[in-house]
């Protein structure tokens, strides 16, 4: 693998060193497992790419940076409050779509840019693209450009195995090979510096780094992603993964950068803050968080921070751990915003000067031609899944959506509970079902004519989750409603659940008068409790379903909804009262 000029250390000395394994003097012979490591990072991703070269005779030579992230393989122009965006000015307009993405790539690009991205630009995608598990995503990527990313916790979202095939290329195992043929894999570098194997930690399961030559100078990126990542993904699939602290790997990784002597350094963090709501997408500062936390606490040797993961646009200034000013920038999500990193490299200290660094977001508008290329991409891809696509399974009456009542309830979550309770029932003997909110990731719109079809419900459950039976006993159900309000995300119930909550009580002690069919539930009876396999792996924090005994497998998600709606269309929203709240 071909890596900076004159570093002085193999690759697998540096990998050593930044995993705080033993080097030999001369650093000319490491352990065999540093070797491993190194031909592990050299198989999943190539570590070094000529993006482009200048006369590199100046005294600095500048660099752009565009980059993307959460993309989710939004190929068509995304819709309803996904697909709009508030603009420099404060107006809101409609932005994103593959074709008009390529078109502002273009236009922003030159001979000395690397296009990189934060993260999930696969994972909880539409139809057109998840039902060829994101290769016309990935493929589309390659198009436009994209050199390197950091993986997401979407990237996991079908496991680990999948998305080294995502990466390296072959048919998938079950499904087979696409309409376009056998899968070649990622034109682009995916990296995750954090993301290790639990029985050796000191091995990277991701190539953690990738170094890009442009304009003759050589610009390193490291890829880390949110270390809450197993408790957001179902926990099959990264069974046998652990994923470390950011900022831990991002400074051991910065280290083996530096003894290669590439000082020019860029983080790319699948990881975010939150903003005020209708900000401008230059907004800053943004609501300390996890992003925070990350963009301060990285190496000093680091220049920049490229983020994802919070779905937010920002451009913010913060301080390094040496005191000096560093850029961190995130640009919103669905392909609605480019950010672009401008700064000038010093071809004599190789380092990035700070002061010239300059940041700005640009929302992808729609009032540009379309990229024709990409254009009849989309379309070829949208032509092979129209028949699935638009297949009508059921009608709504009126909109079912993901607006919460003051309980936390929502019509969309009410149906979603009923559906899956009713697919859960035979064979599982499920009595309630609970889903998580944020597996709901689109509304159902009565308009024009109630009509539901395949792709709309695939567009609201898009993750393919196993469903699942278990059984808790009346006091653990109890503990999993109290843990609702802990972490901060209400629990959908299917209609056969009710119960009160007091908001003034304290958390703990918030849950009472939980009832099952009207009946109350005592402390010692068994409850079978259906969810999707996310959940009960103990997923968005939710502990307590581990606890559960008995597990029964079932449909999947998206099947249960469809054979509800065949079953029981027209269907209407629920009324928001299975959950009582009380002063």
């Amino acid at each position: 693998m071909r890596l900076a000029a004159g570093a002085g250390l193999s690759a697998a000395a540096c990998l050593a060193l930044a995993l705080g394994q033993p080097v030999q003097a001369g650093a000319t012979a490491v352990t065999p497992q540093a070797t491993a490591v190194a031909l592990q990072a050299t198989a999943v991703a190539p570590q070094t790419k000529a993006v482009t070269s200048g006369p590199g005779k100046a005294r600095t030579v500048p660099v752009r940076l565009i980059a993307v992230n959460d993309f989710h393989g939004n190929l068509e122009p995304p819709t309803g409050s996904g697909g709009r965006i508030v603009n420099e000015q404060g107006t809101t307009v409609d932005a994103g779509g593959a074709a008009y993405l390529a078109t502002h790539i273009k236009a922003l690009a030159d001979a000395n840019t690397v296009t990189v991205a934060a993260g999930d630009l696969i994972g909880a995608t539409p139809l057109i693209s998840a039902a060829y598990h994101d290769e016309p995503t990935v493929e589309l990527l390659g198009k436009l450009g994209l050199d390197v990313s950091s993986v997401g916790n979407h990237e996991f979202d079908e496991g680990y195995r999948e998305l080294l095939r995502i990466i390296g290329g072959g048919c998938h195992k079950t499904d087979g090979c696409t309409p376009a043929g056998r899968w070649r894999g990622a034109a682009y570098d995916y990296l995750g510096a954090n993301v290790r194997f639990k029985k050796a930690p000191e091995l990277p399961a991701l190539a953690p780094f990738s170094v890009k030559k442009v304009n003759g100078v050589n610009v390193g990126f490291i890829g880390l992603v949110t270390k809450s990542t197993p408790s957001i993904v179902t926990a099959e699939g990264i069974r046998d993964l652990t994923f470390v602290d950011e900022i831990e790997a991002a400074n051991r990784t910065s280290k083996a950068l530096k003894l290669l002597g590439v000082k020019a350094q860029v983080v790319l963090v699948h990881e975010g803050d939150q903003v005020a709501p209708n900000q401008s997408p230059d907004a800053c500062p943004v609501i300390i968080g996890a992003g925070s936390r990350i963009a301060n606490g990285v190496s000093a040797d680091v220049d920049m921070v490229v983020m994802g993961h919070s779905h937010q646009a920002y451009v913010c200034k913060t301080k390094d751990p040496a005191g000096a000013d560093r850029y961190v920038t995130q640009g919103s999500s669905f392909g609605r915003v480019l950010t672009t990193l401008d700064f000038q490299v010093d071809t004599r200290t190789k380092d990035v000067v700070r002061s010239t660094v300059a940041a700005d977001n640009h929302v992808v508008t729609r009032d540009v031609p379309a990229d024709p290329e990409i254009t009849t991409f989309v379309q070829t891809w949208k032509d092979r899944v129209a028949e699935v696509a638009n297949r009508r399974i059921g009608s709504i009456t009126a909109d079912l959506t993901r607006t919460a009542a003051p309980s936390g309830e929502t019509a969309l979550g009410g149906v979603i509970a009923d559906a899956q309770l009713e697919a859960t029932r035979t064979g599982g003997n499920a009595e309630i079902a609970l889903m998580n909110p944020g597996g709901v990731r689109a509304d159902l719109t009565y308009a024009p004519d109630g009509v539901v079809t395949y792709g709309e419900a695939f567009t609201v459950q898009p993750f393919n989750n196993l469903m699942q039976v278990i059984t808790l006993t009346g006091a653990q159900l109890d503990a999993l409603l109290e843990q609702q309000y802990q972490v901060n995300r209400i629990l959908q119930p299917s209609a056969t659940l009710s119960y009160t909550v007091g908001s003034s009580a304290p958390v703990g002690s918030k849950v009472s008068d939980i009832k099952i069919n009207g009946v109350p539930v005592t402390d010692t009876q068994s409850v079978r409790v259906a969810a999707n396999n996310f959940l009960v792996g103990g997923g968005d924090g939710f502990s307590v379903f581990t606890q559960g005994t008995d597990v029964w497998s079932g449909p999947l998600d998206i099947d249960a909804l469809v054979a509800y709606f065949g079953a029981r269309s027209p269907v209407a929203p629920p009324a928001p009262n299975r959950i009582t709240v009380i002063p």
